[in-house]
């Protein structure tokens, strides 16, 4: 029997897609984290502001940090208005950190935001994912095979 395929999470507002994580790395497993957040960072990301491009996370004693994500000041804030780089606590289920961080001390893998969002409850969560970098070829491979697959769609498309 198949195992069945875990759940998609529940996506309402997107903020902060990290487009070329994809194509950069060969994902394994993606898992859902929270992150802390303060109230200016909060109506920051509400107001479709932030960036996840080149920002990672790592674990450390037992914790897990978005480091060099970019949320912007808050326009409106005063001097309570946040730093725009700061790193960033992820809340996860310690059973799923232990996973990490086995995963990136010995395989020698990457944990790498894929997105950042505001589930249906109104929560910001960040989609997380265990991932392996390629390697150029692979890269290679990848870029062809998306070409054949648009080029066989267009093909199917046109002769219907």
């Amino acid at each position: 029997m198949p195992r069945p395929k875990p759940a998609q999470f529940d996506k309402r507002k997107v903020v902060a897609e990290n487009r070329r994580a994809r194509f950069e790395y060969s994902i394994e497993t993606v898992y859902e984290a929270g992150i802390v957040l303060t109230g200016t960072e909060v109506k920051s990301l509400r107001f479709g502001e932030g960036s996840i491009a080149e920002s990672y996370a790592e674990v450390t004693a037992e914790e897990v940090w978005l480091v060099n994500s970019n949320v912007p000041e808050f326009s409106h804030g005063n001097r309570f208005n946040h730093e725009p780089k700061r790193p960033r606590k992820l809340l996860m289920h310690e059973r799923e950190i232990n996973k990490l961080h086995g995963a990136v001390a010995r395989e020698g893998m990457t944990l790498v935001p894929l997105s950042v969002y505001f589930n249906g409850q109104g929560r910001a969560k960040v989609e997380l994912a265990l991932a392996k970098g390629r390697k150029t070829h692979d890269k290679r491979e990848a870029i062809k095979e998306r070409e054949w697959k648009r080029d066989a769609a267009r093909l199917m498309r046109d002769r219907g």
